[in-house]
């Protein structure tokens, strides 16, 4: 993009020597003699094989078998092989390692559900219940190289599933809680899974979701599942099938609570999680025992300076990245991860607050679209609470805007707790951009890339640009790299390596300011382009919600034959203000004055609500495509599929240029 970047602003947050000097990264760098964070990002990506064996001592990962050599790339960069000739089964080191030690009497999961139950599970107990979950999948048949599907809310048996799969050898496909018939089954067919373990239902907002009988119509379309592991989670009957159906405290609680690992290879797959494409079939990203989980490990000590004192709630499903990252991650520092099933303003706007408080969270990752939703509320829910366990707040899934930014900043965290900004990707098994504790923070802003992280931010000739903004790229492998798409090596290369020669590019638009701070403005898909000048969608709803009357906001490009293309706003109105052909001008005019005349919205509609995904990405494909009466795409991620219609209703009251 060829206009100037002026995104940012002051610093907000400066590290303090407690920050500074206690954390994991400072440790790192004391101990390599690095004496800044620069000169360790430079040898991190420079020198791959010191870096990546620093990470490996640095998180204690054990091998059954030591691996050779850190990377071999004689295939090329986008099939960069790991760990060679290393054997690693990662449970081993998320959970195996820490029994007979004083981790073993630690809690691991912190849970509750919507309902109002708590509990909490030792490492000990968790290793247990794992061995014992894995016996269950052993005498349904389930072994080495076998797909396992993760069809769950966020309760303990998922947790303990998870790691059982893996245990044994299997591969785990995680799939959203959310998903209908139709996106389950077809995730199921994709991958041959053979094994199903779902819920019989969930509670959102006080109100059963019938989640068996969605399981049961996606394995009706998905002859390759054989069994169907039922846990019970709110009661009651449900529709059965003797023959395939197994119900968890009968199967799993008759086990051996002693199991062996079995010795897996380093680059031996353990899951494939799915990421929606704008269009044809879900993509399956594959990742390994030393791949996703030790990047995942890395960038929470790096990044997050996470550790085993840590309490992590991280507002995720498991078929989101982040969930699958939590886990693994919190797990092999020895720290404690909360998971929740339910609604965050049920029964009340303050729950995960509350939350936060009650279950001592010290590291809490939210989306910036959670926190627009949660900023109706007012200040007031977050001030009946006691968030003093707090030091980190996490964000990721879309860009910030400033007012949503220092509102988490001063509201939540007083002004003391960082915002460590984290963008990356399912395929990336973590962030290409992170904050951190030793650098200060602007709103909205990013530190760098993570160490070990060989990004850039380039021009359309692929030429690296400053204080402009372009494309987010990566010009060498790292760790946590998807080993590519199941089944489909070619759809891998042209996704992220047909750009550029040996040059990943990730579909964001970036840029990096005059201070060297990173920003992440959208996907680049999603780009306007006006009068030939392309503008990015954040730039536009950072200005809308700007304005007293608007809480969030979606901005899309509709053809114009004069312009190229023609910019249409969809706002999402504050409590108290009401729509009408007088807020609408005021908005454009609002656009206008900041962006310039030519950027002067054509149309300014109103939703209740937009179409988000469950990990609260704003859907602007779906907003355009059903603006312009077109093929949506998959809606299999949508958490509000009725945002849709809202949508369409907009659009069958437009103006005919529309």
């Amino acid at each position: 993009m060829a206009d100037q970047f002026t995104f940012g602003g002051e610093i907000a947050w400066r590290p303090s020597a407690e920050y500074r000097d206690r954390s994991r990264l400072a440790a790192f760098m004391r101990r390599h003699q690095l004496a800044t964070y620069d000169a360790l990002l430079r040898r991190s990506v420079e020198d791959p094989e010191w870096f990546w064996r620093a990470v490996f001592d640095d998180l204690e990962i054990q091998f059954y078998e030591p691996f050779t050599r850190v990377l071999d790339t004689s295939r090329g960069i986008a099939w960069a092989r790991w760990c060679i000739g290393g054997r690693l089964n990662i449970v081993h080191n998320c959970l195996d390692k820490w029994i007979g030690t004083l981790v073993e009497h630690k809690a691991a999961v912190r849970w509750e559900t919507e309902e109002g139950a708590t509990g909490v599970l030792t490492y000990g107990e968790l290793w247990r219940e794992v061995n014992r979950c894995a016996n269950a999948l052993r005498e349904l048949g389930v072994g080495r190289g076998d797909r396992v599907a993760l069809f769950l809310p966020m309760c303990p048996e998922l947790i303990a599933v998870f790691f059982a799969a893996i245990k044994i050898g299997a591969g785990i496909l995680p799939l959203f809680s959310g998903y209908g018939a139709d996106a389950v089954a077809g995730r199921l067919r994709d991958a041959d899974a053979g094994l199903l373990v779902t819920a019989d239902g969930f509670r959102r907002r006080g109100q059963p979701v019938a989640m068996k009988a969605t399981a049961d119509a996606a394995v009706a379309a998905a002859p390759c599942v054989r069994h169907v592991l039922v846990v019970p989670r709110i009661g009651g009957d449900v529709p059965w099938r003797a023959d395939r159906d197994h119900r968890w405290p009968d199967l799993v609680g008759r086990q051996s609570a002693d199991c062996d690992t079995v010795r897996t290879g380093a680059e031996d797959p353990l899951m494939i999680i799915y990421t929606s494409g704008t269009t044809g079939r879900p993509k399956g990203a594959v990742h390994t025992h030393c791949g996703f989980p030790i990047k995942a490990a890395q960038d929470l000590a790096h990044c997050f300076d996470a550790g085993a004192a840590d309490t992590m709630f991280w507002v995720t499903d498991m078929g989101w990245m982040m969930g699958p990252w939590e886990v693994f991650g919190m797990t092999l520092l020895a720290g404690t991860m909360a998971i929740y099933d339910g609604a965050l303003d049920y029964p009340g706007p303050d729950r995960l607050w509350a939350l936060v408080e009650r279950h001592g969270v010290s590291i809490l990752g939210v989306s910036p679209t959670l926190v627009r939703a949660l900023m109706r509320h007012g200040e007031e829910p977050v001030r009946r609470h006691d968030l003093s366990s707090l030091r980190i707040l996490g964000s990721t899934g879309e860009p910030w805007n400033p007012e949503s930014w220092r509102w988490l900043f001063e509201t939540a965290g007083g002004g003391r707790v960082p915002i460590i900004n984290y963008s990356g990707g399912t395929e990336v098994s973590g962030g290409l951009v992170a904050g951190n504790v030793l650098t200060p923070i602007k709103p909205c802003s990013f530190a760098a890339p993570p160490p070990g992280i060989a990004a850039d931010v380039v021009d359309d000739q692929g030429r690296p640009v400053r204080n402009q903004v372009g494309e987010l790229v990566v010009r060498a492998p790292w760790i946590g790299m998807t080993r590519g798409f199941w089944r489909d090596p070619e759809r891998y290369e042209e996704t992220y390596w047909s750009r550029f020669p040996n040059v990943w590019v990730h579909g964001d638009w970036a840029a990096i300011d005059e201070d060297g701070l990173w920003y992440i403005l959208g996907r680049s898909d999603d780009t306007i382009k006006i009068a030939g000048k392309r503008l990015g969608p954040a730039e536009v709803e950072s200005v809308l919600v700007e304005h007293p009357a608007v809480i969030e906001a979606a901005a899309i490009g509709i053809p114009d034959p004069a312009k190229g293309q023609a910019l249409v706003c969809f706002c999402v109105l504050r409590t108290g203000h009401e729509p009408g052909a007088a807020l609408a001008e005021d908005l454009k005019a609002h656009v206008a004055a900041r962006l310039g005349k030519p950027m002067r919205p054509e149309a300014i509609e109103f939703a209740q609500e937009l179409p988000k995904t469950r990990n609260a990405k704003v859907m602007r494909r779906v907003i355009r495509a059903v603006y312009l009466n077109q093929d949506p795409g998959d809606l299999s991620s949508l958490e509000n599929p009725g945002a849709v219609e809202g949508i369409a209703a907009v659009r069958r009251q437009a103006p005919p240029h529309a």
